[in-house]
This record gives structure tokens, sequence and C-alpha cells, in this order.
């Protein structure tokens, strides 16, 4: 199977070179997009076959035999069609006639130098990678965009989550030779414009951008009715991080968040990580609602109710799990939190040493209910850490895994 992938812009009478020409005037079966097709069609032999390329896309590859011309937006490599035939015959062969890409094209008009540009596709796919760029404050990002991901909504997102500090340029049917326009307008302003699609956006800083804060003050945090010791100390929170060893893994789960302070810490530190938390009063949503856009951290995948009776099902799957409140269930959550942590996981939860639990006779202490727990559940246990700070009563922050 060969495949002959050639990038054109929305320029509605492209220009090509003669060896493409050629390849065009000697081509039979030719495929692309509705629209890619209005622009080439005048270029087309009389007796062309042409395949739309339109979902789903395993009905459409049925059609493709021995050699097809495909027409493709840009750069057919930059999360463009040519990615889509090598991963689904990666045996095909592939020549390329590559365009710029829209990116590339709205960095053109605005005579701005692209290589230290973030590239986010939002076309089709979630917010996470965006975040991630504007956690680790990226000061300038390229982003393409569908009609859900708008630049009207994309601005928003930013301004909720405190990053107002950027401009942003838009770039409207970029190439086409009528409807082509490119706007650079403030973050407040493109949250009450619409443009036309397809587009594309940049959003850019000048300056020195802040810098992400290594261990947030506990002052700086809105808090469950005021409580300061219903807080993760803030070397807690860090030595808790470290224990999770969060830096190899993926999806972190927070179980009890409270406040939100080691959901917020982790993904802040770590923004590659999907975090999902979990906590059983309805008043705290509204409290690390409020703590996630203080500290501009977008992302967080936030549950209300009792873990137990949570469907858990279509989450992702955590390699790294804090239980920060088990309300005497400890074992109980341990056990569901196995029924989907891979063999290499990690399970961390800390344990305040007080000397009025220790004395009951009638109550477990959360170090029994722990060191019981992995007994039963056949979990290995790495050497607790015990810290205390100021006057508080020690920590004890226990880890294991299978």
């Amino acid at each position: 199977m060969r495949f002959i992938v050639i990038g054109i812009t929305d320029n509605p009478h492209p220009w090509f070179p003669p060896e493409v020409l050629e390849i065009i005037q000697k081509g039979k079966v030719f495929s692309g997009g509705r629209r890619h097709h209005e622009i080439v069609a005048p270029l087309l032999p009389a007796d062309a076959q042409w395949i739309d390329i339109t979902v789903p896309l395993d009905a459409v590859f049925e059609q493709y035999h021995d050699e097809v011309v495909v027409f493709a937006s840009g750069d057919p490599l930059f999360f463009g069609f040519a990615n889509t035939i090598k991963r689904k015959m990666p045996d095909a062969e592939i020549i390329l006639y590559p365009s710029f890409n829209s990116l590339q094209m709205l960095a053109h008009r605005l005579v701005m130098p692209y290589h230290d540009m973030r590239i986010v596709s939002l076309t089709g796919r979630p917010w996470p990678e965006f975040d991630k760029a504007l956690i680790e404050r990226v000061g300038k990002i390229g982003i393409l965009t569908d009609h859900e991901h708008t630049p009207a909504a994309i601005a928003q997102r930013m301004l909720e989550y405190g990053y107002t500090s950027y401009n942003m340029s838009v770039g409207e049917h970029l190439g086409h030779l009528e409807l082509e326009k490119v706007t650079t307008l403030s973050l407040e302003e493109a949250t009450h414009r619409t443009f036309d699609y397809p587009n594309c956006v940049i959003v850019s800083k000048d300056g020195i951008y802040s810098n992400r804060l290594f261990g947030i003050p506990d002052s700086e945090f809105a808090l469950l009715d005021g409580r300061e010791k219903m807080i993760t100390k803030m070397p807690i929170r860090l030595l808790t991080l470290q224990a999770l060893d969060l830096p190899k893994r993926c999806v972190f789960w927070d179980i009890g968040f409270c406040t939100g302070s080691v959901s917020i810490e982790a993904r802040l530190q770590f923004p590659h990580l999907q975090v999902v938390a979990f906590e059983i009063r309805p008043e705290c949503e509204v409290i690390i609602q409020e703590n996630t856009r203080r500290f501009g951290v977008p992302g967080i995948d936030i549950h209300i109710g009792d873990f137990l009776e949570t469907d858990i099902s279509s989450l992702p799957r955590p390699d790294a799990v804090f239980i920060g409140g088990h309300g005497g269930r400890l074992k109980e959550i341990m056990a569901k939190v196995l029924t989907v942590l891979p063999p290499d996981g990690v399970i961390v939860f800390n344990s305040v040493t007080s000397p009025v639990v220790t004395q009951m006779t009638d109550r477990k202490s959360s170090r029994q209910l722990w060191d019981e727990a992995c007994i039963e559940l056949h979990l290995c246990q790495a050497d607790p850490l015990r810290i205390q700070l100021n006057d508080y009563n020690p920590i004890e922050i226990f880890s294991a895994s299978f």
C-alpha cells in the first residue's frame, strides 16, 4: 500500500509545484476531508475516485487499495492524517509533500519566533496537556482548537485559575485569501468574542514568568471551618509526596482530601499527574475548588461521597494512593484500592501519634489499624518516617506495596 500525502491550506486557489501537479494529474484514487475536496476538485482528473475521510476511520481504510493520493491540512505529520496512516497501516509506504501547519502560519502572520512555543492539541482532546503547560508556567503556548475548546473557552479557563498575564492571538481561516483574519486581544476580551472555525490560538506573555511554589504556606489555603489542624502541614505534605515517589507515577488518588492541600501540592509539583480526589464531606467541595483557583491548579478530578460506596470502575487506575482520612475503616478502603492498584503501586498513610489515643483501651490507634490491614492484605511495609513539627503531635508516614 502506498500513500502520497499532500498538505494544503485553506487557500481556495492552491499552488503546487510541478512535481505535485504531475502526481495529481496521474492519480486515480484520491482522499481527504470534504473541505479539501472542494478546494482541489478543479485539479483532479475527470475520472478520479474520491474517498471522503469521515468517522469511523476503519470504514475509510477498508476502501484504500494499492495507491491513494491524500490531501490533508498543513503538515500531515503535525497531529495530522499521516500519523493515522502510520498507526493503522504501519507497513504502508508514505511519501509526504507538507505545507505549513496552522500554528506556523499564525506565528508567521504575527512575525513571532516560535522555536520556544509549546504545542497543545485540544482538537477532540480533553484539557490535561493544556493544564500541564499552564501549571509549568510555559510562556508561549500554541493551541489547536475545536468546536468545544474555543478561544473563548480557553481564555475563560485561564482567567478562572489566575493565568491573567497572557495575551491571546487567534488565526481564522489561515491561508484563505478572503476569509483569513488574525486578532490579538486580552483574555478578558476573548471571553466575549466568537471566532470562525477553523481557527488556532497562541497565548503568550512577556517578561519573567511567575515561579511555582515549592511547598505552599499553610496560611494561604482556605480551610474547613477555619481549623488549622484540618490540613496536612507543608513539611508533612512534601515528605508524603516523596514517599509516594510521584515523579515516576501517572495517576494519583487522594482519599479524604479535606482542603485539597495534598492534591494541589502534588499537581503543582508534578503537573504530569492525573489527580483524582475523594472526600465524604460535601462542604469540602467548595473549599478545594477555591484552593485550586488560588494556586492555579486546574484539572483535579473531584468526587464527593463515601469512598467505599463510590463507583471507581470508570476512573483512571492509580499507581499512587494517599489515604488522608478513613473514619475507622482503613482496611476496607485499602482493600478497595487494591482492586485497582497495579503491582508496582504504592499506598501512603499518615498517622498522628497522640498520647491520648494510645492510652485508650476501647479504640484502636491508626497505627494499629494500618499494621493489621497490611498484614491481612499481604502488603509489604517500608520503614516508617517519624517527624514532629513544633508543638504538634508526632506524625508517622507509612507506605506499603504488594
